[in-house]
């Protein structure tokens, strides 16, 4: 027996309804995708780290995701795991003509728009004639990372800026427009311009070629660090704003 077998045969009998888990037999598709996007991001975690005995393990988590809908599907006579690997195999070969196809090419940026290209055909295939450029994002995202994808998007057309510089005098506009909106006391208009200004230095992490989704991450995680070292030194509670400063300037100046 393959190993990818073995995994198929215990996620079969973790589900079997007389000698299964209570806890497995109780999930169904809306309960574990909590479970996989969290799975997906541990993978993130462990790449950033440069663990690799960690991101085995995290691929493996994953994997089991994969394995777990599958499972499910398949109890309700919906698809099998080797559909789902059938359809990947399918989709991987159609959208890439060339390595399998005639149209054999070396551009990254010609091969970028030939994938988005096959992906809207792919859509009107499936009977939506009038898919937007912007089609294929899942509203249920992460917010960063949602942004970055319809902006690449409406890259594809040429709905873009030039480069970082151009993005700046964008950022400083957004922030222009919300200090304006903070004068007054209407929160959705408030929101509505936060929410543009981040969209605005998503953007400016785009052209910059950074993950803004890594780059705030990595950004908290130097927060995490000086603020630990902060309460190492002192009682936090007990200390006026100034103290605090002066605490934050000693974590920073030790390039925490």
């Amino acid at each position: 027996m393959s190993a990818i077998d073995e995994l198929l045969s215990i996620m079969a009998t973790l589900r079997d309804p007389e000698r299964g888990c209570a806890w497995d037999l109780k999930q169904n598709f809306d309960t574990i995708a909590p479970y996989t996007i969290e799975e997906a991001f541990e993978v993130a975690q462990a790449i950033a780290e440069r663990d690799w005995p960690e991101l085995r393990e995290e691929l493996g988590d994953l994997l089991l995701q994969v394995v777990f809908h599958s499972r499910m599907a398949e109890e309700q006579n919906l698809f099998r795991f080797a559909d789902v690997v059938a359809t990947l195999n399918e989709k991987l070969v159609r959208r890439h003509p060339h390595v399998f196809g005639e149209s054999a090419t070396d551009d990254v940026a010609e091969i970028k728009r030939a994938w988005e290209q096959i992906k809207r055909e792919e859509r009107a295939g499936k009977g939506r004639d009038h898919a937007s450029t912007l089609d294929g994002v899942p509203s249920g995202l992460p917010a960063l990372q949602q942004a970055l994808k319809l902006q690449k998007k409406a890259a594809t057309v040429g709905f873009d800026w030039p480069d970082a510089a151009a993005v700046l005098p964008q950022v400083q506009s957004e922030l222009n427009e919300l200090g304006e909106a903070m004068a007054g006391a209407d929160r959705t208009h408030i929101e509505e311009e936060l929410g543009d200004l981040l969209f605005s230095v998503v953007n400016l992490a785009r052209q910059l070629k950074l993950d803004p989704d890594m780059a705030l991450r990595r950004a908290s995680e130097k927060f995490s660090r000086r603020f630990r070292h902060m309460e190492g030194q002192a009682d936090l509670a007990g200390l006026d704003a100034d103290a605090l400063e002066r605490l934050w300037r000693a974590a920073k100046a030790a390039r925490l």
